[in-house]
């Protein structure tokens, strides 16, 4: 393996991590707005009707399922996404060595 291919290797390597280190933060940061949007719809349907954070605790609890749901989604929209240029490098690669 010559030097260039390492280096070539790295960077592919590289820009790797970061699509998957970008993908981690963006379902980090769509748990939190939706843990937060369920939290504060539920206070103001606590505070509007009265009462004792019954809404507040049934939209936590319903945030959950939504969250993990959502972050299904976004993972398999960009795992596709990472795939897609992966899959066509590796056709180019494979077509230039014949």
């Amino acid at each position: 393996m010559t030097r260039s291919d390492r280096g070539e290797t790295s960077q592919k390597q590289d820009v790797f991590n970061l699509a998957i280190v970008a993908m981690v933060a963006q379902v980090g940061c769509l748990t939190l707005v939706i843990i937060f949007v369920a939290l504060f719809i539920g206070l103001y349907l606590d505070n509007r009707f009265g009462t004792n954070h019954w809404f507040t605790f049934g939209l936590m609890i319903a945030s959950i399922p939504v969250s993990l749901i959502a972050m299904v989604f976004v993972s398999r929209a960009a795992i596709r996404k990472i795939k897609s240029p992966a899959a066509a490098q590796e056709e180019q690669d494979v077509g230039s060595q014949e």
